[in-house]
């Protein structure tokens, strides 16, 4: 059965479920939702989902399943504990893991399904919520080929972008590499700026200069200027996620014994700002941690 006949199910309606769920129904998915707050999963019934009273529930009524949770240990839960997905689910169906969690939990999950005769998909997302609200997502995808080749018709639906990066637990690995550089870029562009704005330079000037040589980078070109720069500091990517996964990343790396020194350091940069009241706030926020710091005035582009 095409995946465009099956009834999937979405569990994990925050900032990044929320709108990566709404584009699958008004892309004409029938889709059964849950999550822990009544507030999203009325929003997504009012524009014709249904909705579940129980993960239980919604495993016995769908073949295709996706979870965006928050770490591994709502997913080991959600999908493997004793009233999980895998407990309730009937046997062959597929869990889409969209969340970024530890390689550990999602390697189990792609064990446990294995041995249980289900199939499973890591497939962290990339970009911000409010590419996943215009349907702008990226996807790294870790596992069978032909489960993929099966539920991308679902992820188009959700993203622009979908990269196949191998066996089960690649995709959470790539999202990690990547997340990494992200985060470590938010944290150097925060401290370039802020002594720029010590110095008294001129920001327009400052960043044309930075743009046209190899200092550039995504965050500062892209992000930044819709976020921080314009005044806007509310979580497209919220600095308690950036330190989780930070966090996150620097478990990973000892594992496979590779040192991370800047990880190290950017993860207690990130922690004294969730210590400073700035945890909810976008990551971007992170120069005007800086900035308050020294005590000068926070880095805005001129409104002309």
């Amino acid at each position: 059965m095409a995946i465009q006949d099956e009834t999937i199910g979405f569990i994990g309606l925050g900032a990044m479920g929320k709108g990566m769920a709404s584009n699958c129904v008004k892309k004409g998915f029938k889709l059964v939702v849950y999550d822990i707050r009544p507030e999203p999963v009325t929003d997504l019934t009012a524009l014709g989902a249904s909705n579940a009273q129980s993960v239980r529930e919604l495993a016995a009524r769908c073949s295709t399943i996706i979870t965006v949770l928050p770490t591994g240990r709502e997913v080991d839960e959600v999908v493997m504990g004793s009233e999980g997905i895998f407990a309730h689910a009937q046997q062959d169906t597929l869990v889409v893991d969209l969340s970024t969690i530890d390689p550990e939990t999602t390697d189990k999950l792609h064990d446990m399904a294995k041995a249980a005769g289900f199939r499973a998909l890591d497939a962290p997302i990339g970009r911000l919520a409010w590419h996943a609200d215009r349907g702008e997502s990226l996807f790294m995808v870790g596992g069978a080929h032909e489960d993929f080749d099966g539920v991308r018709p679902l992820l188009e639906a959700m993203g622009t972008t979908i990269h196949y990066c191998g066996e089960g637990g690649t995709g959470t690995r790539t999202k990690l590499v990547n997340n990494y550089l992200a985060i470590i870029l938010c944290q150097l562009n925060a401290e370039a700026l802020s002594l720029s704005q010590r110095f008294g330079l001129d920001l327009a000037t400052t960043l044309d200069v930075i743009h046209g040589t190899t200092a550039t980078n995504g965050q500062l070109k892209v992000n930044w200027p819709n976020k921080v720069l314009a005044g806007d500091t509310e979580p497209g990517f919220a600095i308690d996620l950036a330190h989780k996964d930070l966090s996150l990343i620097l478990q990973a790396a000892n594992a496979a014994r590779v040192p991370l020194p800047v990880a190290a350091a950017a993860r207690e940069a990130f922690s004294m700002a969730r210590a400073r009241g700035f945890g909810g706030q976008d990551f971007s926020s992170m120069v005007d941690v800086l900035c308050d710091m020294a005590q000068i005035e926070r880095v805005r582009q001129s409104e002309h």
